[in-house]
């Protein structure tokens, strides 16, 4: 019987397409992973040697820390050899076996990175390279802890509660002016407890407007569109706030310190950077002698505040600084507007 069609055609199989990477991407991925790893290591060890031989002495400390890093180098160039031969081993084996070889020394380097030890290292090192401005941001941050180990947290509470009606709105003010969020709802606790109401000194709204910086009202009244700002008006009090705040931060160069000293000392007699410039101060610790007479407390109370909101807002309560671990705890959740 003959077969329609004709003869039968062989059928062709069909090829499975096995996803192969580029060899650029291999490497690029063995690079960061390397990169990642020695970063982390790098930084333990610098913060352990910063740790230990922390101190100004030339033969105790400064010789030692500089023969040891001098070490590290050596050591180094010895680990990077090493591993050229073990990759060329590796890549003998597979492709893609240093890629994968790289990626887990990054793996269980981040996993060190988790530890606390690790955070304690950091913070040496930081301490080491920040020099005296390093050396400010950490006074700064004990002052803050122990302001906020005083407070009253069931007053401050009730503070946070009362918050929440306005918290949307100060939000969005900060948001506006790129000013950070929780130190502006510290601004708003220490100046209103957010109860806002006329004060003896003039003070107006949530938070207690007095005479704010021209600059600041034009750039408000422009972000609202209107022609007259009214202090009893929460939203036009808080998008004030916040631009007068973003001012400062200007004028002191980012420093969230000096500008909320300037914030409390306002424009008068050209305020905190006349005074700065008048005696030739460049930080807080240089101008601290000349503000006898000035709240020098007030960015550390607005900062206490903006903690406590920070840790009300993550953890639903206040917990007691002295209580447990919970002075470790609370330093490593940090201080908004200093640390993440």
């Amino acid at each position: 019987m003959a077969v329609r069609g004709g003869a039968a055609r062989p059928r062709r199989r069909r090829r499975v397409r096995r996803f192969v990477w580029p060899g650029w991407r291999r490497g690029a991925l063995e690079a960061v992973a390397l990169v990642t790893a020695v970063l982390i290591v790098t930084i333990a060890l610098l913060g352990e040697l910063a740790g230990a031989l922390a101190g100004t002495g030339l033969w105790s400390h400064l010789l030692p820390f500089t023969g040891a890093v001098l070490l590290l180098g050596v050591a180094a160039a010895f680990l990077l050899r090493a591993w050229l031969a073990l990759r060329a081993r590796l890549a003998g084996y597979a492709d893609r076996a240093p890629a994968a070889f790289a990626v887990a020394v990054a793996g269980m380097a981040l996993v060190v990175s988790r530890r606390p030890a690790f955070r304690r290292e950091m913070r040496d090192l930081q301490a080491l390279v920040g020099g005296s401005a390093e050396a400010e941001r950490t006074s700064i941050a004990h002052q803050v802890w122990a302001t906020y180990r005083r407070t009253d947290t069931a007053q401050m509470l009730r503070i946070l509660e009362r918050a929440r009606v306005y918290e949307a709105t100060v939000l969005e003010a900060a948001a506006a002016f790129g000013v950070d969020a929780e130190v502006l709802m510290g601004v708003g606790a220490a100046e209103s407890a957010f109860y806002p109401r006329d004060s003896a000194d003039g003070g107006r709204g949530l938070f207690q407007i007095t005479a704010p910086p021209a600059e600041a009202v034009v750039e408000t009244r422009r972000r609202l569109h209107v022609e007259q700002l009214d202090p009893l008006n929460q939203r036009h009090n808080a998008l004030l706030a916040a631009a007068t705040l973003r001012l400062y931060l200007d004028q002191m160069s980012g420093d969230l310190f000096l500008a909320l000293l300037a914030y409390n000392i306002g424009p008068r007699n050209g305020g905190l950077r006349a005074a700065m410039q008048q005696y030739g101060a460049r930080d807080f610790v240089t101008v601290q002698p000349y503000l006898q007479n000035l709240p020098r407390d007030y960015p550390i109370r607005v900062l206490a505040a903006a903690l406590a909101y920070r840790l009300w807002r993550t953890e639903g309560r206040l917990p007691r600084y002295e209580e447990g671990d919970n002075a470790s705890r609370i330093q490593q959740v940090g201080i908004p507007g200093l640390t993440s």
